[in-house]
């Protein structure tokens, strides 16, 4: 830290007295300038204690010194007496009272150079710190980028170093934050986002300064610092933003790498392939859902599926394949993608199994063929049962089918028309999504309970076990006609 004017002033063996400016000497001392010359402003770059003996001074000329030197932007001044000057002159002690100008009265004991050599020292001191404060933080970011910590680790470690906040932005869209309450100002900061092309741009945002600094990365990405920043601080943001622009961009080809390999898995499932893509997952360290499978083929805008494969990041087996997105595993999957695409909008998909390794291909077509026929009906998701279902009611006999409908759809209708449920709507909803609760639920804006009351209701009504795959069958060729 910068030696400041109060703690030179402490300094006992230097006896220097303060005439002027108590509440100043906090000000942080640049270096130290000794000169006669009655105008130095062109030899000072402010900040600097400046010292002198009054050598060209009196009572007339004080003043007009005292307001060159505020101009000039002097931390304070020392003036040396016993030489010149038996006491330092009125005028100039008045003045620097009245401009705000610390003074320090320096005795005829005490040399200049004992000053000089005092902040020369402390000068040395903070910088030396400031070194080792930017090599430990140097050495503290990259440990934490090549770790376990990642991105997200490099901000939190950048945050406690800068004693502030820090934001990450994809675009304008904050992805990281640290500590997590910094979210907050990523909405005052979109405006300052969408100017910033490249490059830095400090802003100000609740009286607090903000840095913004641009990544080097593929995406445009954006660092964020709320921070008094000194110089080391400075110099941490910029090791900061060297660490994060190599981890955002290894952790994209490592990303890319993985979906480029789960794309493969799928080609080789599709091609009937099955035990050479179980051996590649495996050596991979990818860990094997345990057949038999369910299979989900999802269609929608790129976007749309990029934001489905990161939600199922970890959790599901997807990949891309073609225009789609292809996910598999047990039948609990269903709910899990179903639900992600949901939420995220303009998706359509479609299910099939479950099926073996062995009839993967097979159950990708059926898989396909529903997620079309969604599409179609801008549903979230059909079954490959459902719609080989629909394909049956062209080989029944429309009158056969519609008395056939109307019979065993007949106590539902009737309960309905009582107003004390939906129960038609309900089981068709219910039968679309494969029987899945939460899906169905969500499609139909009530909470799953309700629905579980509402089918336990239709099994009751009809006498029959919807556990049954032939009953669900024959319900949804009735829903059908």
């Amino acid at each position: 830290m910068a030696l400041t004017l109060a703690a030179l002033a402490a300094d006992r063996p230097l006896g220097l007295r303060v005439l002027t400016g108590d509440g100043l000497l906090d000000r942080p001392i640049g270096w130290v300038h000794p000169t006669e010359l009655t105008d130095p402003q062109a030899f000072l770059e402010g900040g600097e204690l400046l010292l002198t003996t009054g050598l060209a001074l009196d009572e007339e000329t004080s003043p007009s010194y005292v307001r060159r030197l505020v101009e000039a932007g002097v931390a304070g001044l020392g003036f040396g007496v016993g030489l010149s000057h038996d006491a330092v002159p009125q005028a100039l002690v008045a003045t620097a009272a009245e401009v705000g100008l610390p003074v320090l009265e320096v005795p005829r004991k005490t040399p200049f150079i004992a000053i000089t050599r005092a902040v020369s020292r402390a000068v040395a001191a903070d910088e030396y710190a400031t070194t080792v404060r930017i090599g430990r933080a140097q050495q503290e970011l990259t440990r934490t980028a090549v770790g376990q910590g990642g991105p997200a680790g490099v901000l939190r470690k950048l945050a406690k170093l800068v004693g502030g906040w820090v934001l990450l932005f994809d675009r304008t869209t904050v992805t990281e934050a640290a500590p997590a309450s910094a979210r907050a100002y990523g909405a005052s900061l979109r405006e300052e986002l969408e100017r910033l092309r490249t490059g830095t741009r400090v802003v100000s945002l609740d009286g607090q300064e903000v840095v913004l600094q641009t990544l080097d990365t593929s995406a445009r990405r954006v660092l964020a610092v709320g921070a008094s920043l000194d110089t080391a601080g400075r110099h941490i943001v910029n090791t900061a933003v060297s660490v994060l622009s190599l981890a955002l961009e290894q952790d994209r080809a490592q990303a890319a790498a993985r979906q480029a390999l789960r794309s493969g898995i799928v080609d080789l499932l599709a091609g009937g392939q099955a035990e050479l893509a179980l051996r590649v997952l495996t050596t991979a360290g990818g860990e094997v859902p345990e057949p038999p499978w369910s299979v989900l083929v999802f269609l929608g805008p790129p976007a749309s599926r990029r934001k489905l494969l990161d939600a199922l990041e970890g959790d599901v087996f997807a990949a891309r394949s073609g225009a789609s997105v292809v996910a598999f595993g047990p039948d609990a999957v269903i709910d899990t993608v179903a639900a992600a695409a949901l939420r995220i909008g303009g998706l359509h998909g479609g299910v099939a199994g479950p099926v073996s390794a062995g009839d993967f291909a097979a159950g990708l077509e059926q898989a396909e063929l529903a997620a079309r026929a969604a599409e179609a009906e801008d549903k979230i998701l059909v079954s490959a049962a459902e719609h080989t279902g629909r394909g049956l009611l062209s080989l029944i006999d429309p009158g056969v089918a519609q008395a056939f409908a109307t019979g065993l759809l007949a106590p539902l209708r009737r309960h309905d028309e009582t107003g004390r449920g939906n129960l038609v709507e309900s089981l068709r909803c219910w039968l679309e999504h494969h029987g899945h609760w939460d899906t169905a639920a969500a499609r139909l804006g009530v909470h799953r309970h309700t629905l579980r009351n509402r089918i336990r209701k239709v099994a009751e009504l009809l006498g029959r076990d919807l556990d049954s795959p032939g009953v669900r069958a024959e319900l949804w060729v009735a829903l059908q006609t």
